[in-house]
């Protein structure tokens, strides 16, 4: 798997999403930041979740769609439950995933991190091609950036966030990186 110098990852699909901006200049990427997603909650598969990140999601298709049509969020990557890999924002671009955060007493997480979205729910276990996939990828990010940790979104905006949830297993995470890396 291979990084661009524009941020793009080979082994992904690109659909560029407008949400996102420049990286405060001189700023490193020191971080990566695990999340889970799933429109509407707890259904997996389909194109809602790429609708979101590319505001195109019709607020009528589902009762819940009403409360999260109108929100301008993305991630860098989405890894769905097969393992695909997709990606929203180059890695060299801000994407909004983080919101209100803060690790090692530095605020906006945006600012230095790349956000992964896993599809899922905090109640669901993970697939093991989603371990598989993320750790390729989170592999090419550390040999590409000056990374220095990884993260659940529940870690830099606790008591707001519980992704990726209890079912995520962080040793099979980080043992799925060391191989890959």
């Amino acid at each position: 798997m291979n990084i661009s110098a524009e941020g793009l990852v080979d082994a992904a699909q690109y659909m560029a999403s407008p949400n996102c901006d420049q990286r405060p200049r001189g700023t490193a990427i020191e971080l990566v930041v695990i999340h889970n997603i799933s429109l509407p909650p707890g259904v997996f598969g389909g194109a809602a979740v790429i609708d979101l990140f590319l505001n195109r999601l019709d607020p009528a298709a589902h009762p819940y769609f009403a409360d999260v049509a109108a929100l301008r969020v993305s991630a860098h990557f989405f890894v769905r439950r097969d393992g695909a890999l997709l990606q929203f924002v180059p890695c060299t671009m801000r994407a909004w995933h983080a919101g209100q955060s803060m690790w090692n007493g530095r605020e906006r997480c945006n600012d230095f991190s790349i956000g992964i979205e896993l599809e899922g729910a905090d109640d669901v276990a993970y697939s093991e091609a989603q371990y598989a996939g993320l750790g390729k990828l989170a592999g090419a990010l550390y040999a590409r950036y000056p990374i220095v940790a990884s993260v659940g979104h529940s870690d830099i905006a606790p008591g707001r966030k519980t992704d990726p949830g209890p079912h995520f297993a962080w040793p099979r995470y980080f043992q799925h990186v060391t191989k890959n890396n």
